[in-house]
């Protein structure tokens, strides 16, 4: 804990200690991050430290309320660790920034609930690390004193049962409260643009060429593509792909918001050679890779797909579209099912509940100490 009054300013020659504890200091540093706060490291022995007789200083006693680290964070794990943004998507925590939103828990009478948070301070150091395996093999890097929120209530990486040591800690058998593991974003290269445009546009979009007669014209040729969204990510996303296939469009207002309906807008082009160059870029491949399959199932579900209670589920009327998902879905790994078809809607929905999307739940087995740089 750190006090500062004007009686007691510091001249420059008098920046290497502590007033009033002239004989005590060890080291004195100033942190950017620190906002503007003087450190003084003094050897102690205890929380409470009484000041000697001799000292100007007007109390008698000292409080240390940290050891080690004096940020006292709750939360010290390795810069890999992958961090569950607001939005959905997770990033690794060195590259986190100040002021991003990131999920938190927060109480809400009985029940802790998933809120959205945001990143208050961020800084390194090197600790010892210790490696948390779990049930289900992923493996946690932190420091002793990070904080787990477990079945029982939040415990830290080490401690013990008695003695001064003593506080809650992980053990064997313990349950871990989260999101869980976070599965790698998939890179955007051309494969996987090509799979969500065939997802997205086949999904959602309005493709067509045809002809017909009009007085004074002597082609009657009309070609017309037009994909019309509310979810203005996807839009963005399925524009970006096209552009970056040479495919330009534009954009406009498509349906203002009315009530309980959101405005929607649409990109749209009318060239010949782009209408073929969409057709071109969204052909069913012949033998699909990895990547397409991962961009279709992207596209297809941005386009037809919904999520309501934690069941994922995607739709189409398409035979050929519902063959492909079920395709991807089995390749890729993922168990589902077909429900009751509903006036020839067919509808894929997505088995393992929390384990095949968000991974819940936890289960720790042990811990082992190790030397490693944490943030």
């Amino acid at each position: 804990m750190f006090v500062r009054w004007s009686g007691q300013a510091i001249v420059e020659e008098e920046r290497r200690q502590l007033p009033g504890y002239r004989d005590a200091v060890v080291r004195h540093f100033e942190a950017p991050e620190a906002v503007d706060t003087r450190f003084y490291e003094v050897r102690a022995k205890s929380v409470l430290n009484g000041v000697p007789e001799a000292s100007r200083m007007p109390f008698r006693w000292t409080v240390n309320p940290y050891r080690g680290c004096s940020h006292a964070c709750a939360y010290c794990m390795e810069g890999d660790t992958h961090v569950l943004l607001a939005d959905g998507r997770n990033r690794k925590l060195r590259d986190l920034e100040v002021g991003e939103a990131i999920v938190g828990t927060a109480r809400h009478g009985r029940y802790r609930r998933y809120v959205a948070t945001r990143v208050l301070a961020k800084w390194s150091s090197i600790r010892e690390a210790h490696e948390i395996e779990l049930a289900d093999g992923i493996r946690i890097v932190a420091s002793e004193d990070h904080r787990f929120l477990t079945s029982r209530g939040w415990k830290h990486v080490t401690g013990a049962e008695q003695g001064r040591p003593r506080r809650p800690h992980l053990t064997r058998g313990g349950r871990l409260l989260g999101p869980g593991g976070h599965a790698e974003a998939p890179e955007h290269d051309l494969e996987y643009r090509l799979g969500y445009l065939c997802g997205m546009v086949r999904g959602d979009a309005d493709l067509a060429s045809y002809s017909y007669e009009r007085v004074g014209r002597a082609y009657g040729d009309v070609h017309r593509f037009r994909l019309a969204l509310t979810d203005i990510e996807a839009l963005d996303r399925a524009e970006r792909f096209l552009r970056l296939s040479g495919v330009g469009t534009s954009r406009s207002e498509f349906l203002a918001a009315t009530g309980a309906d959101r405005q929607m807008f649409a990109i749209r082009n009318s060239s010949a050679g782009g209408v073929e160059r969409i057709r071109q870029l969204t052909a069913w491949p012949q033998i699909p890779t990895t990547s397409w399959l991962k961009g279709f199932l992207g596209g297809i579900f941005d386009a037809e797909g919904g999520s309501s209670y934690g069941v994922v589920r995607i739709s189409s009327t398409d035979p050929l579209i519902i063959a492909w998902i079920v395709r991807g879905l089995e390749l890729l790994g993922f168990a589902h099912r077909m429900e009751p078809q509903r006036d020839k809607l067919n509808v894929v929905r997505l088995l393992g509940g929390s384990a095949s999307t968000w991974r819940s739940e936890r289960t720790p087995i042990r811990t082992s100490g190790s030397r490693a740089a944490t943030s």
